[in-house]
């Protein structure tokens, strides 16, 4: 009997224990499923996002590809609203800062210096650091303004950027408009700094621009 007293006692507890903690406990599991669940559902839709956006990209590369040289408007015309739908829908990833890239070349060959400034402006507004990607825009956006003749702009510009890994291309970029500018004394400096940056890597483009300036630094 005190065995049996001892397993109804124990069955009244569980009794008592699943009154009191049942429904927490419930509302937990159901909670946690939640959770598992809404993972899932957003690691799905963000997998959507992505394959959405590698798709327009794909196509956009395309029909920069078919506008090159400004020989097919329409493609041109495509190319336009393939960037700005992915500025517009999936601008938050790399897709679209590639793609905007992209499309500042296609701007700079149909002589749409002003469109390729916007895609640029995008690229370096919309970062969240100054990463390569950034650098590139920049380095572009400085051939960009010096293809229009804002040279002490594009300078302006090169001179307050961080350039990292593109110091050499900077400092030749800053010589080519230093020369463009009647600066031959800054432009001396400027290539003979990327070649130094550059070390022992061979470029004599670079070489013959910063020789043909010798004694100018004088």
């Amino acid at each position: 009997m005190a065995e049996l007293r001892t397993e109804e006692e124990q069955v009244q507890a569980l009794k008592e224990w699943w009154k009191e903690n049942g429904k927490s406990l419930i509302l937990g599991v159901t909670a946690a499923v939640a959770i598992v669940l809404g993972w899932k559902a957003w690691q799905n839709h963000e997998e959507q996002k992505a394959a959405n956006a590698s798709a327009l990209y794909q196509n956009l590369t395309q029909a920069v590809q078919l506008s090159a040289g400004g020989s097919n408007e329409a493609q041109y015309v495509t190319a336009g609203h393939l960037s700005e739908q992915l500025r517009q829908e999936y601008g938050k990833t790399a897709y679209a800062r590639y793609g905007a890239l992209m499309m500042a070349a296609a701007a700079v060959n149909n002589q749409a210096f002003d469109r390729a400034l916007d895609e640029l402006n995008w690229v370096i507004d919309n970062a969240s650091e100054v990463d390569d990607l950034v650098r590139v825009a920049t380095l572009r956006k400085a051939m960009v303004l010096g293809q229009k003749g804002e040279l002490q702009a594009a300078i302006d510009l090169l001179n307050s950027t961080d350039a990292g890994n593109y110091a050499v291309q900077y400092q030749e970029l800053l010589g080519d408009l230093y020369v463009n500018s009647n600066r031959p004394a800054e432009a001396f400096a400027a290539y003979d700094r990327a070649l130094e940056l550059a070390g022992g890597e061979l470029r004599p483009l670079l070489k013959m621009k910063r020789d043909d300036l010798a004694g100018a630094e004088s």
